[in-house]
């Protein structure tokens, strides 16, 4: 059976796209490394039919830079390899107009392949597609919804990031105004932008609302039962968000804590299951859902702390777990209570599902999606009791001997040595995503800061 991403998008389907838009000529060509940043070249219209016609080369070195874009040469991948090229192939159906560029400006996502054309197995694509043909093979196929919190901010005159001013009014939000309509209103040409710019790219977005902290927002996109397709959906549309704030003169941060004193914001995954004739395998009068959402639960809910190398991927990452702040701090589960970090909402029987509410905004979305799947897999397949829901306050019930890995040195540890991720993301996957993160860890804490200075150089 071939990897559920293993389609490739053929000329002809360039063609139409020219035949209807022959005014784009400045194409970007896009993909996802394991730091979950869209990279890419900008192609002229020729250029981006030839991509289609017989791919793209791009050297492998580019799937383990780091989240600043620096090579990961630990990995082997660079000089070792003699920074090889391996093939990029375009996705199907996601050749598009990107209208914050400019009118003559598109867009479309690849996959690696190797020389012979076999998937690369280090593509974050790829290795979600790995995941989704094990529950395929099973007769289940993943519905997938994506919710992703951002902060609308600016610079101050010293560079510093600040809450950005309404577009409307030019004030600055202050309080905490969750649900605000007028923070809505505020930012409604930013929003205008937004939800014309998803449309014409055909990304699926609904409802929007102001989040817990000034100046931040979440939007929906809806589920969809295409777990690939709606991960492309989450990815495209952060770099849309970016791109449409800039045109208003703000940067859109999908950064997972960047106020201490304020929320931070996650990215939460709605996921069900379809059986073979399409119906929610979840659903069940039983506000719980049925045995095998139960089972999946369980089985996230026992994965978790070998997966948050994945659902917080940076340092800043684990800042935002805090208790009373709707970030979780422990493995466990609830109905309709959003202190716990396994949901199942409210709703009719036939739409139960289980929201996951770990992951941050800053995580690789096709990974992360990865990581929540193998994790329901394991757990339907060995029937994983999950215990019982949590009710009330899941702060001040959450196990004191078993909370999530609290930084980010044991969380990669953790990873590292999980032989369930290696045989569900891929031996190779893992080894290299570990390395590439303990490499940006020793990075990052060989900078002196600001509070290194404050802290240590009088009173050390």
């Amino acid at each position: 059976m071939p990897k559920s991403s293993s389609a490739i998008a053929t000329i002809e389907e360039a063609r139409a796209f020219f035949d209807a838009n022959p005014d784009i000529d400045a194409v970007d060509i896009i993909f996802t490394n394991l730091s979950g940043v869209p990279r890419g070249k900008r192609l002229r219209q020729h250029e981006v039919l030839a991509v289609y016609e017989s791919g793209r080369f791009l050297p492998g070195s580019v799937l383990v830079i780091d989240i600043t874009g620096r090579d990961t040469e630990e990995t082997g991948l660079v000089w070792e390899d003699g920074d090889a090229d391996r093939y990029c192939l375009p996705v199907p159906g996601t050749l598009v107009r990107a209208p914050w560029l400019g009118d003559g400006a598109g867009q479309f996502t690849t996959s690696f392949y190797e020389l012979d054309h076999t998937p690369n197995d280090l593509d974050p694509r790829h290795v979600l597609g790995r995941v989704v043909d094990r529950l395929v093979a099973d007769g289940l196929t993943p519905v997938v919804a994506v919710e992703l919190e951002f902060f609308l901010l600016e610079q101050d005159g010293s560079g510093r990031p600040v809450i950005a001013r309404g577009l409307n009014s030019g004030d600055q939000p202050w309080a905490n105004e969750v649900y605000s309509l007028r923070e809505m209103e505020d930012f409604k040409p930013f929003f205008d932008d937004l939800y014309a710019a998803c449309d014409a790219q055909g990304i699926p977005l609904e409802s929007g609302i102001s989040e817990y902290a000034p100046g931040q927002f979440e939007l929906t996109l809806r589920h969809k039962p295409d777990a690939l397709r709606a991960t492309d959906d989450a990815v495209m549309y952060k770099r849309l968000v970016k791109g449409v704030a800039a045109q208003h003169g703000m940067i859109a941060s999908f950064m997972a804590k960047p106020f201490a004193e304020q929320a931070g914001s996650g990215m939460h995954l709605h996921v069900s299951m379809a059986d073979g004739d399409g119906n929610n395998a979840f659903a069940s009068e039983n506000p719980e859902g049925s045995p095998l959402l139960r089972h999946a639960i369980g089985g996230m809910k026992e994965w978790l702390g070998e997966s948050m190398a994945i659902f917080a991927p940076n340092a800043n990452s684990f800042r935002r777990f805090k208790a009373n702040s709707y970030a979780p701090v422990a493995p466990t589960w609830g109905v309709n209570n959003r202190t716990v970090s396994l949901r199942v909402p409210a709703g009719s029987p036939a739409s139960r599902h289980v929201e996951h509410r770990i992951c941050g905004a800053d995580a690789n979305p096709y990974l992360a999606v990865a990581a929540v799947l193998a994790g329901m897999h394991y757990g339907m397949t060995n029937q994983v009791d999950p215990g019982p829901a949590i009710v009330g306050n899941g702060y001040e019930q959450a196990p004191e001997d078993y909370r999530l890995p609290n930084h980010w040195a044991a969380a990669i540890e953790a990873f590292k040595g999980s032989a369930r991720m290696r045989d569900y993301l891929g031996d190779r996957f893992v080894t290299h995503y570990t390395t590439v993160k303990e490499v940006e860890m020793a990075r990052f804490m060989a900078e002196v800061t600001e509070l290194d200075y404050a802290w240590y150089m009088h009173n050390a």
